[in-house]
């Protein structure tokens, strides 16, 4: 799928929120800049979440509760060569039936990550387009 604004990017979110199931795990794959966090941004919105979604790149992760009481958590390993003490943390939010976990920058915790999980990977383009792809 081609994406051409940022717009776009967030009601691809928001429409990709109402196909989640309560156990939804997605990794987001793409460089700086791809639009991984804008897409978190309308997935956010299309939960209910009024918050402002910003990158946790320097805080590794953040949680947003839903209008339902479930919570969606937020992750941003790019800082993050070994999981360390986020193994636990990250498990934990894999486990919880309540909880929609969005991972960007994976890599340093492949391992961890359950088989049955969504991965969307946002390509940037050089014409300004990102295309969109979910495995």
């Amino acid at each position: 799928m081609k994406i051409t604004s940022e717009q776009e990017m967030l009601n691809f979110g928001k429409d990709f929120a109402n196909r989640q199931d309560p156990l939804s795990i997605i990794e987001l794959i793409g460089d700086v800049g791809a639009g991984k966090t804008t897409f978190v941004r309308g997935l956010a919105k299309g939960l209910g979440i009024k918050e402002n979604i910003t990158s946790p790149s320097f805080t590794i992760s953040k949680t947003y509760v839903l209008p339902n009481g479930k919570t969606l958590t937020h992750y941003d390993f790019y800082r993050l060569n070994d999981p360390g003490i986020m193994q636990g943390d990250l498990t934990e939010s894999f486990q919880n039936p309540n909880n929609i976990t969005v991972i960007e920058w994976a890599d340093s915790v492949e391992n961890l990550l359950p088989k049955n999980r969504t991965r969307i990977s946002i390509k940037y383009n050089d014409d300004d387009s990102r295309e969109v792809t979910v495995l």
